[in-house]
């Protein structure tokens, strides 16, 4: 599998998307198939941004996966400290984030829901 991301905007507030494909293409083929699916969804996409669009036109398109959040099955914080480092699911709509927590009269594994 090989990874390919398209940005949109300057590079303190701009959005990114990651891309996957099964084979790999040179960066220039990858540029025009960009530019290509750009030209076909600039005047009618529905997505939160441009480069969402593009996107899902070469998914639709050029057999590309555009990853998404979607897609995440867990994400892990990790930090310096123990109690920063924790692990983070998602299921329809609930998150849940798991961490360990100091022996004082607690479980030791504690678990913790929010809905979105």
């Amino acid at each position: 599998m090989f990874f390919y991301e398209i940005h949109e905007g300057d590079e303190e507030v701009g959005a990114a998307v990651l891309l996957a494909h099964e084979e790999r293409l040179e960066p220039f083929e990858f540029f025009e198939l960009v530019k290509k699916a750009r030209a076909l969804v600039l005047d009618s996409y529905e997505e939160d941004s441009l480069a969402e669009a593009v996107a899902n036109e070469l998914q639709r398109s050029a057999g590309f996966t555009h990853v998404t959040d979607s897609m995440l099955v867990a994400s892990v914080n990790v930090d310096e400290k123990e109690e920063n480092t924790y692990l983070l699911t998602e299921e329809g709509d609930t998150r849940t984030l798991f961490m360990s927590r100091e022996d004082n009269g607690e479980p030791q594994d504690g678990e913790e829901e929010a809905d979105d």
